[in-house]
């Protein structure tokens, strides 16, 4: 039985991992729409590989592996072979092929950029309870979303900087900063149901439920953007209680 219960949360970690591999061919046949709900399927068993290894007390090393082996395809590259679409349909170079300019290949800089961060996470002794630098999830979601923003957004001003080659340079390299900089941000993990310990997390949710509602596909980066700027925000304000 405790054999059964070991693998639970390794299967689970696989089966993000075959969501990533599923989205990873969708997303090189430019159907962004299909590989954003795959990679959204693969983190949300990415979140339960854990919750039920700490449920069952099976917690191994060979599971935390599997973990960032599994987000590698479905956080880290997935997002990057979005960027090198949507970098080839804004340089106006084809996209299937080999004869292609190299320029599109920046957008694999997010899946080098994951790489190191999911390595470094393994071995860093300080984000037990909190992460430092964005999450592969959330920064694969923040890329994801983007090419629905352009499909689905009437504003000429979003047409024009999503299509901008330079823009999405300047977002690829804003992506592997924001991986792996020295900035706490909090866990979503809700460990006690006391609203007064949790109201960043429960805040957040509910900030995070209106954007999605009122601008849907284009409330997921502005979810993310506003994730950064409160874990800044209750990093200075934690800093100012120290001080005072």
């Amino acid at each position: 039985m405790m054999t059964i219960k070991k693998q639970i949360p390794n299967t689970i970690t696989l089966l993000n991992l075959f969501c990533g591999c599923i989205a990873m061919v969708i997303a090189s046949r430019a159907d962004f729409e299909m590989a954003f709900y795959f990679v959204s399927l693969g983190i949300f068993l990415d979140f339960f590989d854990g919750f039920f290894a700490r449920l069952f007390q099976v917690s191994s090393p060979l599971g935390l592996q599997l973990d960032s082996l599994a987000d590698m395809v479905t956080s880290g590259v997935v997002p990057g072979m979005v960027m090198y679409q949507m970098m080839g349909s804004a340089s106006g170079y084809p996209k299937v092929g080999w004869a292609v300019e190299p320029f599109p290949f920046l957008g694999f800089l997010i899946a080098l950029g994951s790489c190191y961060r999911l390595a470094n996470f393994n071995i860093d002794t300080r984000q037990t309870d909190s992460f430092i630098g964005l999450p592969t999830p959330a920064n694969a979601l923040f890329i994801l979303s983007l090419p629905l923003v352009l499909r689905y957004s009437d504003s000429f001003f979003v047409l024009e900087l999503l299509t901008n080659p330079f823009v999405l340079v300047g977002i690829i390299l804003l992506s592997v900063y924001m991986l792996n900089a020295e900035i706490p941000l909090f866990s979503l993990k809700i460990k006690q149901m006391s609203l007064k310990k949790n109201a960043l997390q429960f805040s957040f949710l509910g900030c995070s439920i209106g954007l999605l509602a009122v601008f849907q596909y284009a409330g997921i980066p502005l979810v993310i953007v506003l994730y950064v700027l409160l874990s800044v925000a209750n990093n200075a304000l934690t800093k100012m209680n120290r001080l005072a």
